[in-house]
């Protein structure tokens, strides 16, 4: 993906917590947990319930979020389009794993398994 240094800028500057309500509502429509969606976000950042809830009262934005974050090695496996564009096409290395996270929550709300979302 080209993007912008716009677009790239907007992503990080967005906070966690403003967009994390809205991957509870898509998990929950499709029969998924929370819990699951929390095992989701450990398995790709390496944030425990502690850590993420932090990162939520904090209001980080995603880029302090992925700072800290321990990115799993196997991210990288994360392939397929979200919002349109290719993952493995996205330059900024901040706005591709904002995307990784993004196709991780759609891949659970479609009810894929566990074990084929954390590329077992």
């Amino acid at each position: 993906m080209k993007s912008t240094a716009h677009h790239d800028e907007r992503i990080a500057q967005i906070t966690f917590a403003s967009v994390y309500p809205h991957y509870i509502t898509k998990v929950e429509k499709k029969g998924r947990s929370i819990s699951e969606l929390h095992q989701v976000i450990q398995w790709l950042t390496g944030y425990d319930e502690v850590a993420l809830q932090q990162h939520i009262s904090n209001k980080s934005t995603f880029n302090e979020f992925f700072a800290a974050a321990d990115l799993n090695p196997k991210a990288e496996l994360i392939t397929g389009s979200i919002c349109g564009y290719k993952i493995q096409d996205i330059e900024n290395p901040l706005t591709k794993k904002v995307r990784f996270l993004d196709k991780l929550v759609d891949e659970l709300a479609k009810g894929k398994a566990m074990e084929k979302i954390f590329r077992n």
